[in-house]
């Protein structure tokens, strides 16, 4: 079958099972269980009302439990056994994560992930800031955002790919199509550099293709949020002869101070879980390890499934104090 037709299927079987779940959940629902005649009309009624949500959110939590619940348990039980050669596998306790802790990779991979951590919601958020605020100021501002937000539409992957070829190196004599070198030896460099094979700072220029991609993102949020601000504090300030620099850092930054930290999070969980760009231009190799690429080739590779799970667990414990934080904020804002 043609891939289209197939999507279009698919597409059709899902919206038609839907349609006929919901329609048949309120028939059987309002018709057979909870009939709205009768002497206890009133009762079915009010109860009917109170399963119906849960008949719209089921399928939701049904695949939730499926795909969410069920890999984290299974995740952390496979965490703490180890396949046997004849298939099967036994409980081994914390051995898996000992084994994690002893390996220099992984050590590697967390002081990478620190690093990424450090850098790129920092600069995602402040060039997004800045972006936010300068496009605001001109006339082809829009055109300046849809600019800035245009990488938030390419994959990953797909940036990754574009930012190996900025970095490519041939060797001495060979004309260079990447970017990086060309501009290296225009300026007097002595011969090209592998640029992803330098130590530590390759760790930097892959950063580059996450803040490139995420400051779009941080722009379109911070944007809306400056725009939100109430125009008086910033006419009062003008008023007191505070000066375009003051107005910004001491009136309009301390009042969206939620959405910047917000936006931090966002891009904090990213980064953490961030494979897509190492995998496709380092592969961890040349001291670029991270947490996600370091349990993807111990599952995948080494077929290490007992140190690949426990990354995956240290990975979500990670992740889990930052989105519940996002979440608690977010009740928080609501109840303003």
């Amino acid at each position: 079958m043609h891939a289209a037709l197939q999507a279009l299927l698919t597409i059709a079987i899902g919206v038609g099972a839907c349609v006929a779940y919901f329609r048949l959940s309120n028939l059987v629902l309002d018709h057979w269980l909870l009939p709205a005649s009768g002497a206890n009309r009133a009762r079915n009624i009010r109860r009917a009302n109170l399963i119906r949500p849960w008949l719209f959110l089921a399928p939701a939590l049904l695949v939730l439990g499926l795909y969410l619940a069920y890999p984290v348990f299974e995740t952390l039980r496979l965490s703490l056994s180890e396949r046997l050669p004849g298939g099967g596998d036994a409980f081994v306790g914390l051995a898996n994560y000992q084994r994690m802790l002893s390996d220099p990779k992984f050590h590697e991979a967390l002081r990478n992930n620190l690093l990424w951590l450090v850098v790129v919601p920092a600069l995602s958020t402040a060039f997004g800031l800045l972006a936010a605020q300068l496009t605001d100021r001109i006339a082809w501002g829009n055109l300046a955002k849809s600019l800035v937000f245009m990488p938030m539409a390419i994959s990953f992957v797909g940036a990754a790919v574009i930012f190996r070829l900025i970095y490519d190196a041939r060797p001495p004599g060979q004309e260079q199509i990447g970017l990086l070198n060309a501009l290296y030896l225009a300026l007097g460099g002595a011969s090209p550099k592998a640029w992803l094979t330098l130590p530590l700072w390759n760790n930097f220029l892959l950063m580059v293709v996450l803040v490139w991609i995420q400051t779009g993102f941080a722009m379109v949020i911070l944007s809306a949020a400056l725009r939100a601000i109430p125009q008086e504090t910033i006419e009062a300030a003008i008023i007191d002869g505070a000066s375009p620099l003051q107005i910004f850092f001491r009136v309009k930054v301390p009042q969206i101070f939620g959405t910047i930290a917000v936006v931090w999070t966002t891009i904090t969980v990213v980064v953490l879980k961030v494979f897509d760009v190492v995998y496709a231009m380092t592969n961890g190799e040349w001291g670029t390890q991270v947490l996600a690429n370091y349990m993807y080739n111990k599952l995948f590779r080494a077929s290490d499934w007992g140190v690949g799970s426990a990354s995956a667990i240290v990975i979500m414990l990670l992740v889990t104090p930052i989105l519940v934080w996002n979440v608690v904020n977010a009740r928080r804002e609501m109840r303003r």
